[in-house]
């Protein structure tokens, strides 16, 4: 893969995780919660969403050391929940800001990759059109990724709404422990994190690229980016 290309797809893809969490940030100051804003987390801008381990020191350790996959995030976006016009519901809500934020951005890029395909600009195989496609694939898999119901994930919040009592406060307990039970799936269980992935993950961009009529072109972009 070509230098320009690798500052493509990691530009598309710092810019959707940046979406995701200004999305977060953006949902709670709007139902209440004004906090992310004053610390200018409602913004595109990465650099304050930027984790100096998670963001850079992991992901930089992991690609290093040939670990299997590559873990990493943002900084999470401070929400106070006392603050939000309805707690549960809305807590529920800035949960799924992030992941329906990475859909919407996925469902757009295809939009953008078949009518710059259709109108002759670009080739299936255009450097520009595999950057469009790695920023689909990431935003289908960093949308589905964080609904898994693993706290601290977005999923996670969702689960909440739907508990209470003492099932709420033992869930709501695995905060300190989600990372090591994600990290823990993802090392010791890949085929069972995958085995869920995967077919949403298919099902999504066969949805997506369906509605757009670029089903093949986008499986060929993909197996050119992961394949060569």
């Amino acid at each position: 893969m070509d230098p320009f290309t690798v500052v493509g797809i990691v530009v598309v893809v710092v810019l959707s995780i940046t979406s995701h969490e200004a999305a977060h940030a953006w949902v709670a100051d709007r139902l209440g919660d004004p906090t992310a804003r004053q610390l200018g987390r409602v913004t595109l801008d990465p650099r304050p969403h930027i984790d100096p381990m998670m963001t850079v020191i992991l992901p930089g350790f992991l690609i290093i050391s040939g670990a299997p996959f590559i873990f990493g995030g943002a900084k999470p976006v401070p929400v106070q929940i006392a603050y939000l016009n309805h707690p549960r519901r809305d807590w529920a809500l800035v949960g799924m800001a992030g992941p329906v934020c990475n859909f919407l951005l996925a469902f757009l890029l295809t939009g953008l990759f078949a009518a710059l395909l259709k109108i002759g600009i670009w080739e299936k195989d255009a450097t520009g059109a595999l950057i469009l496609v790695a920023g689909i694939y990431a935003n289908v898999l960093l949308g589905l990724f964080n609904l898994l119901p693993i706290p601290p994930l977005d999923g996670s919040r969702v689960i909440q709404y739907f508990l209470h009592g003492r099932a709420l406060k033992l869930y709501t307990r695995l905060d300190r422990y989600g990372i090591f039970i994600l990290v823990g799936v993802l090392l010791l269980a890949p085929q069972l994190f995958w085995g869920i992935m995967v077919p949403a993950m298919n099902y999504l961009l066969d949805t997506m690229t369906g509605v757009f009529g670029v089903q093949a072109e986008v499986a060929y972009a993909l197996r050119t980016l992961f394949l060569g």
